[in-house]
């Protein structure tokens, strides 16, 4: 079993899914008393989300590269950034390292495809959702078509997860709103939708939506587990 390594704690909500999810499915691979071999390297997610919003990505880079290399010096075989919106980085970090870096979207992609979706809606923070590092590699690298939210829904999905789900709270009425927009995609055309925030699936889950919806934290947890566990 390969060594994965996760760069998390963005936010350690999330982190503590992928911990889950890599143990529980190496566990139904291999037994009832396996478990995934893995580093995790935690970010504060207080001095990343200042970063963010004062779109400092430069900084923000050189701290996903210099955890990357911990990791790999670590003997961490497989890595994962266990966040969608630390993906607009995820050429950089991979360039940095010689392990290989498992990107978020490529098994989203997979599973949409599978399904045989190709119009897709996207749900995350409004990095995520605005800017072309996601959207333009689920279109560019997999064909599909993507569509997103109208910009009060997109201020009010990202307000969520920032003001609430990295926090662990989870309300019922976010649930709602979350619900309204995911109806609103639907009926723009979307057959299926990402959720492409890593802390979303804490909130939505598939009763939520008259369409599929591809939680990408479960999704890339899952492909991880493929890869450690490959000959």
């Amino acid at each position: 079993m390969k060594m994965i390594g996760l760069i998390g704690g963005m936010s350690w909500e999330s982190s503590a899914e992928y911990y889950r999810i890599l143990n529980e499915g190496v566990r139904n691979r291999l037994g009832p008393t396996a478990s995934a071999r893995c580093l995790l390297w935690s970010f504060d997610f207080s001095e990343i989300e200042r970063l963010q919003h004062e779109g400092d990505w430069a900084a923000l880079t050189a701290r996903m590269i210099d955890a990357a290399r911990r990791l790999e010096a670590a003997g961490a075989e497989v890595l994962l950034i266990c966040t969608n919106t630390m993906h607009r980085m995820a050429a950089d970090v991979q360039a940095a390292v010689t392990i290989p870096l498992l990107h978020i979207v490529d098994p989203t992609a997979a599973r949409v495809t599978a399904a045989g979706v190709r119009k897709v809606g996207l749900l995350g923070t409004a990095f995520t959702m605005e800017q072309d590092f996601y959207k333009g590699r689920l279109r560019d690298a997999h064909g599909l078509d993507v569509i997103v939210p109208n910009a009060r829904d997109r201020a009010e999905v990202h307000r969520i997860i920032y003001d609430e789900l990295v926090a662990g709270k989870v309300r019922s009425e976010s649930r709602e709103l979350y619900r309204q927009v995911i109806a609103r995609l639907v009926a723009d055309g979307a057959e299926g939708v990402i959720l492409g925030c890593t802390e979303i699936m804490l909130l939505v889950q598939p009763g939520d939506s008259t369409v599929p919806l591809f939680d990408t934290t479960a999704l890339h947890g899952q492909a991880a587990i493929e890869l450690a566990l490959e000959s």
